[in-house]
């Protein structure tokens, strides 16, 4: 138990109260993204990235904005273009004439919440730079390294419908990210709140004009973290996770299937699903909800299946429905 900046002390109860409020605090902003809000707020207790793939104008950078704004975490915005250097997302070494020495500057990875905009249109070698910080949580510059912030999670966006220009994850990268969310259009009644919003004067560069506040506080989400360590997983449950992975490994419509990674990504994910359920074990239903999730982006469909129009997340779900959930 820890004592938060609003004085009291967070149990892992009053944590999870604390952080469930956390949809509706980013509901002022963004309209009808619960379970995108629910996938941040998992990767920021398991101490994972995500990367959210949607068209643009679904709200993606609002999103992020404003878990960081709910939660009073240091946010910054990268914007990856194809000439960004590695030292643009790392910081590098600067000569400071007046003492005659080189000193390092904090690139923007020193935040609490980085949002990668469009993560694919820099080249591979920014990229693998921003490999090390995801894998390591740290930035090495001349052999010295740098560790970033206790709480540091990268959420990156991709386009996937605009491909010109663009340099496709390696498959490396991708494994290092907990989570790959979709965030999707809204609906009709959706997309009239939002309009109504507008119309009503809503600016979605001030956050606090449209009535966000801090919800929570970094104690809150450690208290949150621990509790999700606890989380109980009986042996049924775990060997469900393995058959999963395993399975994906040989449905015919894989070339790739989901490595270990994604196992141990599958158990962390199912934890934290469970804890935020009010629960302290894992039921294979948790394991279910959040499969997609977690396993879209560590499997790669075989050319002739996209070719007859079938999705990752079509065969996910084959891949469920052929492993039998313990009882």
């Amino acid at each position: 138990m820890t004592q938060n900046a609003f004085g009291a002390v967070a149990t892992a109860d009053d944590a999870r109260e604390t952080l469930r409020r956390l949809r509706a605090e980013v509901a002022k902003a963004v309209v009808g993204q619960d379970s995108v809000v629910t996938g941040v707020l998992i990767a920021l207790l398991c101490r994972g990235h995500v990367l959210l793939e949607g068209v643009p104008g679904v709200a993606k950078t609002l999103l992020v904005r404003t878990v960081a704004a709910a939660l009073a975490l240091d946010a910054k915005r990268l914007q990856f273009t194809p000439d960004l250097m590695p030292g643009d997302v790392t910081g590098s070494l600067v000569y400071d004439p007046q003492t005659a020495k080189f000193e390092f500057r904090n690139g923007p990875v020193f935040t609490n919440l980085l949002l990668a905009d469009e993560i694919n249109r820099t080249p591979p070698k920014t990229q693998s730079a921003l490999l090390e910080v995801m894998e390591e949580r740290q930035v090495s510059v001349e052999g010295t390294p740098r560790p970033l912030p206790d709480v540091f999670i990268v959420a990156a966006t991709q386009n996937p419908v605009e491909y010109e220009g663009t340099y496709p994850l390696p498959e490396a990268q991708l494994d290092r990210f907990l989570l790959k969310l979709t965030v999707p259009l809204p609906t009709r009644d959706e997309e009239l709140g939002v309009l109504r919003a507008h119309h009503g004067g809503f600016d979605p560069r001030d956050l606090a004009a449209a009535g966000v506040r801090q919800v929570a506080t970094e104690d809150d989400l450690n208290a949150g973290r621990a509790a999700v360590a606890r989380v109980a997983v009986a042996d049924p449950v775990l060997a469900y996770m393995v058959d999963i992975c395993r399975a994906t490994r040989t449905s015919p419509a894989f070339e790739l299937g989901a490595s270990p990674r994604g196992a141990t990504a599958l158990l962390a994910t199912s934890k934290a699903w469970g804890w935020l359920a009010g629960r302290d074990y894992v039921t294979p239903d948790d394991v279910k909800a959040v499969v997609r999730a977690t396993l879209r982006h560590r499997v790669r469909l075989r050319p002739e299946a996209e070719l007859e129009g079938v999705t990752t997340d079509a065969v996910l779900d084959s891949v469920l429905a052929s492993v039998p959930a313990p009882r």
